[in-house]
């Protein structure tokens, strides 16, 4: 048990020199994947803190305009999370290849494609803010209410892709704790200033959005400073001069990364605009079972993405045997976890979502929601980490068709077909949802067993 705990505390301390090529699998999964789960657990607090502030202090309107909002800002994650899964894959690959001059170059062109892109969605955003409520579906005085809450969340574009594309390098190179640490410190300072900018000032949702923003740009400052001073990337300010071939790979990378997150994302947005014609009850009861549901789940991604830097390092140490390995031992532990929390979700569900919000059908709509998906949650935990293990070798296309077919052909035929034509309303749309994750894991599954993602050159 000492020696449990001792790895514990290994695992958050971080070891820049450590080699995980060489780690018994076992030992490398949990120090990685330790501080890749808490930070995600800490990525989830930020959707989830500004639900319960402004579910509390403001109402089901605001819970209704924080929702819309989010599921239109999931095409921004879907650009941070493209980028950022390339910054893993290349630098996984120079590092475990012991090219940590070429890590550090590659990670100055994520950055400067982060900026340009975050630079590029923030001034569209802003300026159409009040357009894009009124796109999915909003009432004119949810449109009130919630203008500025999408405004700042838009402004804050650049920030929100940076601290993912940073977590993304750091977590590459090794260096977990690092990114952990970001995101908690970004966590902690936008919970106190939630407390103070919503009840005590009275800002309502304006003031989450702005405790989000500043929270996240502490948290990427943070990551720059460490990474200029400490990493084992070796990030230089010459670095920063644009090179064309590594930016291509980057963008070809991300691209399909970011296509992956795109396609789920407007899949989201067309589900939460069929549940937006059964009135803003449903969509609060929605948003508060998708936060709570983001929260075990952002965790879970904490483990996929240990599947991915051991797949990168592994590939790129010449080590494809034991890649595989890493990833099949992974997706084991990552469906554990998740049906311990499917259990959990179908004794409590109704706790956690009065918890929130005690207006019935809000209550009614968000137990629904987390027991129809947590019978999901199994097949979720392997077609994740496995998704992950490809897209960590870089191989980023056959996910993305993937996803294509499962997301735009299935699902969104099937919400609609489930919810309007045969009259199972909000029942119909969360059904969908796991057949579709179902259909995908299976195809991923499927491809990871051929091997070809081993051949992929990054």
């Amino acid at each position: 048990m000492s020696k449990f705990f001792q790895l514990i505390k290994d695992a958050l301390k971080g070891d820049e020199n450590t080699d995980f090529t060489t780690l018994s699998i076992n030992r490398a999964i949990v120090l990685l994947s330790v501080p890749m789960v808490i930070e995600m657990f800490f990525e989830a607090l930020f959707a989830l803190a500004d639900a319960f502030f402004v579910a509390r202090y403001v109402g089901t309107l605001g819970v209704a305009a924080v929702g819309l909002t989010e599921s239109v800002l999931t095409l921004i994650y879907s650009v941070a999370w493209g980028l950022s899964g390339a910054a893993t894959a290349i630098v996984a690959r120079r590092i475990g290849e012991k090219d940590n001059r070429g890590g550090g170059v590659a990670l100055a062109q994520v950055i400067l494609i982060s900026l340009l892109l975050g630079a590029v969605i923030a001034f569209f955003g802003t300026f159409y803010a009040e357009k894009v409520l009124e796109l999915m579906g909003g009432s004119p005085e949810l449109i009130a209410q919630g203008k500025w809450y999408t405004r700042i969340q838009f402004l804050s574009s650049p920030v929100i892709i940076l601290i993912f594309t940073l977590s993304g390098a750091l977590r590459g190179s090794g260096s977990a704790s690092l990114a952990m640490k970001s995101v908690i410190i970004a966590n902690i300072l936008n919970i106190g200033l939630d407390f103070l900018f919503v009840p005590i000032m009275g800002m309502g949702i304006k003031g989450a959005a702005l405790a989000t923003l500043i929270g996240r740009s502490v948290g990427v400052i943070y990551q720059l400073w460490m990474l200029i001073k400490f990493s084992k990337l070796q990030l230089r300010w010459p670095d920063f001069t644009p090179v064309k071939k590594i930016i291509v790979n980057i963008i070809k990378i991300g691209s399909g990364g970011a296509g992956q997150f795109l396609i789920q994302s407007a899949s989201w947005v067309f589900l939460v605009r069929i549940l937006s014609e059964y009135g803003s009850e449903v969509i609060a009861g929605y948003t508060v079972a998708l936060r709570i549901i983001v929260f075990t789940i952002l965790p879970s991604w904490g483990l996929a993405n240990s599947a991915a830097t051991l797949v990168g390092q592994n590939l790129g140490a010449g080590k494809p045997e034991r890649a595989i390995k890493s990833a099949w031992t992974v997706s084991f532990f990552n469906m554990v976890f998740l049906a311990i929390i499917a259990v959990v979700f179908f004794l409590f569900a109704e706790d956690f979502i009065s918890w929130f919000d005690p207006t019935p059908q809000v209550v009614a709509t968000g137990v629904l929601c987390l027991k129809i998906l947590a019978a999901g949650y199994v097949v979720f935990g392997i077609g994740m980490v496995i998704t992950q293990a490809i897209n960590g070798a870089g191989d980023t296309l056959p996910p993305t068709l993937f996803n294509i077919i499962c997301f735009w052909i299935i699902e969104i035929p099937l919400a609609y077909y489930l919810a309007v034509m045969i009259d199972w309303k909000e029942t119909g749309v969360f059904l969908s949802i796991i057949i579709a994750e179902t259909i995908l894991a299976i195809m991923a599954v499927v491809y990871f067993r051929t091997n070809r993602w081993q051949r992929k050159q990054v």
